[in-house]
């Protein structure tokens, strides 16, 4: 047999653990994994002093989403070139259903979008925002045979018209389980942000300090117990997206230590950021939903990440460009939500492995492993025989200082301006074509395969 490609003499990620052996490929797939491959291949990559990793499937983005007014500033191209360029070679997106449209009518546009201009592999979550008279909830079953295998509830952004009720977030948590999907929940809560927000506008408190005050830790904590709270007492499987807080993701681990089938997501930023960089003169720029927290929720992120309780990344990347955040510079209510980090995970990530902060399988577990395997991709999120052969290659002594100017998105301003990272991705391998190497995109538009996903399994 002739490879496609043939990766020797890396430190490959694999699931039992870290192993120098070798990768072959053919057509598409990765077909065989030993200490030494022999025999033919059309490109033969040497990674001495590289680790290798499967590709990061980024399960939480917004890719052309209307919002505050605007739409958001990477579109199916440029943000999927961004995410290969990072190490990202697959994402789930959250389209949000408007009033009156069934599933269908809110993947649509979105299909022809991605088939048009995605260069990555790619997937959706549906957000739904109401039931049309309960036809959105006898055609998740069809949905999901066709792979579209989880939906999100969004507890806030009442005004807005997205949020889902008490009630609604009930009939989604039985009838996902029923048909084998995974409801995703934002957590917050409304009210609260609401009556906070009008007092702090009363009184001319209008900065980005008080974004994050109008939605403090209790506020998410609050509405993640309750979410708990549904899913422990329904015996249900639920997902929390963007966990921030310390003392929600406390009573998430012990609903987990207890058994329960509770997922849990953060991102980099609350990672790396405390809610100090509100008061920072451009504040305005980190301003997202939820904010960052204090930097004891920081450090119980960390903790449980390195203890297992972390069950994935994700960045949330929902990009704006800044004289678009300027909206808000004197109403932080005006401030469209949502940063970059679709090119910045995997990099971070393995830059924190590197320096000894967590360990290169604990990022793969969250990045890839986790991701694939709770989403229903089969073909995804490892270095394994029979598998997709999306492959990335780590440089941990090649330090690399994250820039604007450096990054392949569309927005004009970043808050990793300036971020130095300890090892940086060198080259990205989806479904074994060679899509980024060395600071070069070399992809295609319209490259990326949808991933029609399996149900829910459990945990």
């Amino acid at each position: 047999m002739i490879f496609d490609l043939l990766i020797k003499n890396g430190q490959v990620v694999l699931p039992t653990g870290i192993k120098m052996v070798d990768i072959a490929v053919k057509d598409e797939k990765i077909v065989l994994i030993q200490e030494k491959i022999e025999g033919e291949a059309k490109e033969v990559v040497d990674a001495t002093g590289k680790i290798v990793v499967p590709g990061a499937i980024d399960v939480h983005t917004h890719l052309a989403m209307p919002f505050g007014g605007t739409i958001s500033a990477d579109d199916y191209f440029t943000g999927t070139r961004a995410a290969l360029c990072g190490g990202t070679t697959s994402i789930i997106d959250y389209p949000c259903q408007r009033k009156g449209n069934s599933i269908k009518e809110t993947l649509k546009p979105r299909f022809e979008m991605c088939e048009k201009d995605a260069c990555c592999d790619y997937s959706f979550h549906v957000a739904i925002t109401n039931f049309n008279d309960g036809k959105i909830l006898e055609e998740m079953d069809e949905a999901c045979e066709n792979g579209i295998t989880s939906y999100k509830g969004y507890m806030v952004y009442k005004k807005e018209g997205m949020m889902v009720d008490d009630g609604m977030i009930y009939q989604l948590l039985l009838r996902c389980k029923e048909v084998g999907a995974m409801l995703n929940l934002h957590a917050e809560n409304p009210d609260i942000i609401d009556v906070r927000t009008e007092q702090f506008l009363r009184e001319g408190k209008t900065g980005p300090w008080y974004h994050y005050l109008s939605r403090p830790e209790f506020v998410a904590a609050e509405a993640d117990k309750r979410a708990v709270h549904w899913a422990t007492h329904l015996n249900v499987p639920v997902y929390i997206v963007h966990m921030s807080d310390k003392e929600g993701l406390d009573a998430i681990i012990e609903a987990k230590k207890k058994g329960f089938d509770i997922k849990v997501e953060t991102c980099p930023h609350y990672l790396e950021f405390t809610n100090e960089v509100f008061k920072r003169e451009n504040g305005i720029n980190f301003v997202c939903s939820p904010p960052m927290k204090g930097q004891d929720s920081l450090e119980a992120l960390w903790k449980a990440l390195n203890e297992g309780y972390i069950d994935t990344i994700a960045t949330d990347h929902c990009p704006f460009q800044l004289h678009e955040k300027l909206w808000g510079k004197n109403d932080f209510t005006k401030i469209p939500n949502g940063c970059a980090g679709i090119e910045n995970m995997y990099p971070y990530m393995l830059s924190k492995a590197n320096e000894g902060k967590t360990t290169y399988e604990t990022v793969v577990r969250v990045c890839s492993y986790n991701p694939a395997k709770i989403f229903g991709c089969k073909d995804k999120g490892s270095i394994e025989v029979g598998k997709d052969a999306d492959i990335v290659l780590f440089d941990p002594k090649k330090d690399y200082t994250i820039s604007v100017k450096n990054m392949h998105s569309n927005y004009d301003h970043t808050i990793w301006e300036g971020f130095k990272c300890h090892g940086y991705v060198t080259s990205t391998y989806l479904r074994g074509t060679l899509v980024f190497k060395d600071g070069e995109f070399l992809g295609k538009r319209g490259f990326g395969k949808f991933i029609k996903r399996e149900r829910y399994q459990g945990k």
